[in-house]
């Protein structure tokens, strides 16, 4: 199921479609992604199970996402996003986990957003975002078997100035529980070279752009995992869902004209997880380390916005 905090995080991408004049975001913020592949790293998490044994594992995560245009017009945009995600417990060293083993989850998410962007001048916007996706444990078992989960979001930015904009809005997510959060955006640049970004709940960041092409940030971003286990023996299912926060340094860096690739590394602080009742979490915070290589939406799509 795609997770609320983390669905946040692609609010604003129909407005890479958009002229420049035209968009949301500010001079020196990291350029639209419109395919993305992600890959990341967590080693040293520790889970135990009811008999006291104890397995060191270490989580990795590849996703992979396209953003497909509807349509393209000088005041609106809309575009489709399908995306599949892949987590996996690598153990590393094992006691007896009986049945309940991480390493045998095939953990899997398949879904699509659909964003739209509604230009009301040159420095206010509408960003309207559904999502749909199914996640599960899909040993033993089909993505076709787990429910449905959807999340839906509309927020108002205004730019108020040449260096500062903001937004305000809702957001309501469905999946074990029906969810409404407030989301508050904030991006201002101080100077030429440095700015913030803030997308709350989501993200806090610190910009520096040492050059045209390279941007350095410190920032905190949250993210959500929720996955149903289902139970081959019966019609109920188990929930793996956890909440964290990842702390850290990141670094995008422009490779050519279309393609770029972004490291971030640093801390993860988990603040919540969701086991199965004969699974506890011993260590699950620790470093972590992402690498995430995309390509930038074509100039061609650009210049027919304009």
């Amino acid at each position: 199921m795609k997770t609320p905090i983390c669905f946040l995080l692609f609010q604003v991408v129909c407005a890479g479609l958009f002229a420049q004049q035209f968009k949301p975001g500010l001079p020196g913020m990291a350029p639209t992604k419109w395919i993305s592949y992600r890959n990341m790293h967590a080693p040293g998490r520790i889970y135990q199970t009811a008999q006291g044994n104890t397995s060191r594992y270490t989580l990795e995560e590849n996703y992979i996402k396209a953003y497909v245009p509807i349509a393209i017009k000088r005041h609106f945009a809309i575009a489709a996003a399908p995306y599949y995600r892949s987590e996996h417990f690598e153990v590393k060293s094992l006691g007896s986990m009986a049945g309940e083993q991480l390493s045998t989850w095939n953990l899997r998410s398949v879904g699509v957003d659909f964003k739209a962007l509604i230009c009301l001048d040159s420095a206010g916007w509408i960003i309207n975002t559904a999502n749909i996706s199914k996640s599960a444990n899909v040993s033993g078992t089909s993505l076709a078997d787990v429910p449905l989960t959807y999340t839906v979001s509309s927020i108002f930015m205004k730019r108020r100035s040449p260096n500062t904009e903001m937004g305000f809005g809702v957001m309501v997510n469905r999946s074990n529980n029906f969810l409404v959060l407030p989301v508050i955006v904030y991006n201002h640049n101080f100077a030429n070279k440095t700015g913030v970004e803030i997308m709350l709940p989501h993200k806090i960041a610190w910009r520096y752009n040492p050059s045209a092409n390279d941007i350095l940030y410190l920032k905190a971003e949250a993210n959500t995992r929720s996955y149903f286990l289902p139970q081959l023996t019966t019609d109920n299912h188990d929930v793996f869902r956890r909440i964290d926060v990842d702390m850290g340094v990141a670094y995008n860096r422009s490779l050519t004209s279309f393609m770029g690739a972004e490291l971030f590394a640093g801390y993860r602080r988990n603040l919540s997880t969701r086991l199965p009742g004969t699974v506890v979490a011993v260590q699950s915070s620790g470093c972590f380390i992402t690498f995430d290589l995309y390509l930038k939406v074509p100039a061609s799509l650009r210049r027919k916005a304009e």
